[in-house]
């Protein structure tokens, strides 16, 4: 069997691919069963944009000349159709001609390479692809390679990019392919495969599952895992297959992890209206498990191997759907873990939620929110850098005029890249609203007082949000909007972070102020208007290694719009001492997941 596509890619499409340029794909020849001499075959052809560059791909088969191989051609579209079907034959000839001689036989005298139409008779020489497939009818042109004849068909459903499987694949954990990107087509049509074989080699491949997500089993271990996808549209049409095979076998589950036991606490999605689930989580980002100093220094007591995104991802992300929240505040999130994987699983059915990232400044990490659409509308979001809009925006003015006398303290804070992020969401099927905020603030052993001031500037923004949310969407009564601030605060509860948002106020006294002699912040009393109750309390540890261990990470909710249904118990310190401390085998990050189970208060 053969195939032959053209492909007039988009590079550098904003359109399209965002700033990234799309990557080259193997497809696969498995359009309609096998091939026989002189059987009609399919040219697929791709007419992006208004680009000039042509590829040009297309798998050769032969069994009688035994060759099976796929070409790749990048030409020019106004380039004439002869020259770039000369240099298609010159390529087949010279492969035809290796393969012959390896094979022992003797080689076609002639190899015949030529477009044919009754339209056009023999008056291709004078046309060039841009011709051909911008402005004129291609309906009755045909591909003759040998005795081979191709039907043309104008931009089918097409897999653009597709990115690599993983390189550790556990049992009992959810495997998915990333970045997957398809033009005229649309994934709810497309089909997807699993199948399993004991070597990428191997031309048996057991299938073992279908759609865009597989749970690997314990049967699996050991064997190697292929991803084949269809693309199709809503008009039954179907293109170009391809394939993915992973370098590596499925290795043995880790055993059973602690967040198993808490998924037992999340069995079921909540299911009344106004009760929400809400999970605040640091996943520790790449960027730092990744470095030397994390390996030598900050995770000396763990393995390297459980450091590694690839080992690390799966036990994360199967964590968080285990919760079935109906909210996540996420902190530490890789922005290519955030695009190829958070998003790849889940925004995808059966999960279906919406994310939104917030990186920290030019790091390429930071935080993302995520909802669940079925659940609620996203009447709006914010980003805000705090440390470049302290000194601009209106609103933190008067407690910037406090600050900003003191030199080295105003450069400080105005030079950290914390991000406060906020979604103002409404509950489908009520007149209740949500502002959910997430941060995750400066970390520095000397920084007590910078935090308290992010935290003070986070909740004037917050407060202005929620006025403004009250008037713009002619909310009723602001018993009808409710605060959730989740987050990785780096300040535990006896710092004063704790007590401004559970007891509305920070006074000019508080310990926090003085942690840095030149930078004493000095008559400054923070207040927040919000009644607010922290949904795990005062926990021990939300935080666990050996260079520190307590809590950092709260769910603060405001507690007269919102009950406390429950939260999930915390792992025990046992567990999370088990191997020394976190990250783990068994634990995928440095930080425990928060989880609470709120409901919105009636009148």
């Amino acid at each position: 069997m053969g195939f032959f596509l053209f492909k007039n890619i988009v590079r550098n499409s904003d359109k399209l691919f965002g700033n990234k340029t799309p990557t080259r794909v193997s497809l696969l020849s498995r359009f309609c069963g096998t091939s026989l001499a002189g059987k009609m075959e399919k040219v697929y052809l791709r007419n992006a944009s208004d680009t000039k560059e042509l590829d040009i791909v297309f798998r050769f088969v032969n069994e009688n000349l035994k060759i099976n191989r796929e070409f790749n051609f990048r030409r020019q579209m106004n380039e004439p159709i002869d020259a770039i079907l000369a240099r298609i034959q010159s390529n087949i000839i010279g492969r035809l001609a290796k393969s012959c001689k390896k094979s022992k036989i003797k080689p076609p005298a002639e190899i015949n390479v030529k477009l044919l139409s009754d339209k056009y008779d023999d008056k291709f020489n004078e046309l060039t692809f841009e011709d051909l497939v911008v402005n004129q009818d291609i309906s009755n042109v045909k591909l003759q390679v040998l005795d081979t004849v191709y039907d043309l068909v104008f931009n089918p459903p097409w897999i653009s990019s597709l990115k690599f499987l993983p390189s550790c694949i556990l049992a009992g954990f959810v495997i998915y392919p990333t970045n997957v990107q398809i033009q005229f087509g649309e994934r709810q049509f497309s089909k997807a495969v699993w199948s399993k074989a004991k070597r990428p080699t191997d031309t048996d491949w057991e299938v073992c599952g279908e759609g865009f997500q597989y749970l690997v089993t314990s049967e699996d271990i050991g064997y190697h895992l292929k991803f084949v996808v269809t693309p199709g549209n809503a008009l039954g049409m179907t293109g170009p297959v391809v394939e993915k095979i992973t370098n590596s076998a499925v290795q043995e589950s880790p055993g059973r992890c602690p967040f198993q036991d808490r998924h037992r606490h999340t069995t079921n999605s909540l299911s009344e209206s106004n009760e929400i689930r809400v999970v605040s989580y640091n996943l520790l980002a790449d960027l730092y498990a990744s470095s030397d100093y994390a390996g030598s220094t900050l995770f000396s007591y763990c393995p390297a191997k459980y450091l590694q995104i690839d080992y690390r991802k799966p036990l994360f992300i199967n964590e968080i759907i285990g919760y079935n929240s109906d909210i996540l505040c996420l902190q530490e999130v890789d922005q290519r873990i955030f695009d190829f994987d958070l998003k790849e699983i889940l925004e995808q059915p059966p999960y279906n939620y919406h994310g939104i990232m917030a990186p920290k400044g030019k790091c390429a990490e930071g935080v993302a929110i995520f909802f669940r659409n079925s659940r609620f509308d996203l009447l709006d979001s914010q980003i805000l850098h705090l440390g470049s809009n302290i000194p601009v925006l209106p609103v933190f003015e008067s407690l910037w005029n406090k600050i900003k006398v003191n030199a080295q303290l105003a450069e400080r804070i105005c030079e950290r890249s914390t991000t406060l992020q906020t979604c103002l969401l409404r509950i489908k099927g009520t007149d209740n609203y949500v502002l959910v905020a997430n941060t995750h603030l400066y970390f520095h052993p000397d920084a007590d007082h910078i935090r308290l001031l992010q935290m003070g500037f986070s909740m004037l923004f917050v407060e202005q949000s929620i006025n403004k949310a009250i008037k713009d969407f002619n909310i009723g009564s602001p018993k009808n909007i409710g605060l959730i601030f989740c987050g990785d605060f780096n300040s535990v509860p006896e710092c004063g972070i704790y007590k401004l948002m559970t007891e509305q106020l920070a006074e000019k006294t508080l310990e926090d102020w003085q942690s840095n002699a030149e930078q004493a912040v000095s008559n400054v009393e923070l207040a927040q208007p919000f009644k607010m109750g922290s949904a795990y309390g005062a926990p021990e540890y939300t935080h666990y290694t050996t260079l520190f261990a307590g809590c950092l990470d709260y769910v603060f909710y405001q507690n007269d719009r919102f009950e406390l249904l429950k939260v999930v118990p915390l792992p025990t310190e046992e567990e999370l001492k088990a191997n020394t401390a976190i990250p783990s085998a068994v634990f995928p990050s440095d930080h425990v997941a928060l989880v609470a189970d709120l409901k919105f208060k009636s009148d």
